[in-house]
């Protein structure tokens, strides 16, 4: 008994010894893809013509709580003005309709809502955490008549789930608040002028998984990182 009793903290010292010597990750990066929405003049509601979009992602983890993140993305806009119900003079007889290209680079700030497993603790309860994000970006939108760039706010919340040691699956859900009214292409038509961060201005959803992969290690002792 005594010889079984010192073999199990013998073990149990291996493994804990083992768990601290697992490396933490500095860097993730990888790819997404889900569904874009347009909501604005000719659009109240975030499930009504989806589209395809797909992106790159790159994450540098700065603790098992913090991260901040770029964000490349692709996809497309569509809407018209018969799909709301209100009165448009410019498109009283015939209906506007767009359907638009969409470019998004956004960098953001991740709050992991518990510690997220970066290595040494994958394997344990903290193999996934819920998260929140905001921060800035650029939007770049390819009409028929021309092209135009907006800054935009990116707000949204998400999952992330360990799948391996260097493997992270995510799903999240943005909106982003672009600080222009013409990412339909037609800029303020029920004649009120847009103005300050939200007031008669478009934005787009977007919804997607993601799929990451863990680089960069740190080095478990240097300075008790």
């Amino acid at each position: 008994m005594r010889r079984l009793l010192i073999f199990m903290m013998m073990w149990g010292s291996f493994m804990t010894l083992s768990a601290q010597d697992d490396p933490e990750y500095r860097m993730e990066i990888g790819v997404g893809a889900g569904m874009m929405g347009y909501l604005g003049d000719f659009n109240g509601k975030p499930t009504h013509d989806l589209q395809p979009m797909v992106s790159a992602v790159g994450r540098y983890v700065i603790s098992p709580y913090m991260a901040v993140r770029l964000n490349v993305g692709y996809g497309t806009m569509k809407g018209s003005s018969a799909d709301v119900e209100t009165f448009y003079p410019d498109y009283a007889t015939e209906p506007y309709t767009f359907k638009n290209k969409l470019y998004d680079v956004s960098a953001t700030y991740e709050y992991n809502f518990w510690p997220y497993g970066t290595g040494r603790d994958y394997r344990g309860a903290k193999r996934f955490t819920p998260f929140v994000f905001a921060g800035i970006g650029g939007t770049y939108v390819k009409t028929p008549e021309k092209g135009r760039f907006a800054f935009n706010l990116p707000l949204g919340v998400g999952v992330k789930y360990k799948l391996a040691e260097r493997m992270n699956l995510g799903v999240e859900w943005a909106i982003h608040f672009a600080q222009t009214d013409y990412l339909d292409g037609a800029k303020d038509p029920y004649y009120v002028k847009s103005s300050g961060l939200f007031k008669n201005t478009d934005c787009y959803s977007a919804l997607q998984l993601t799929l990451t992969y863990s680089f960069s290690a740190k080095c478990a002792t240097c300075n008790k990182e």
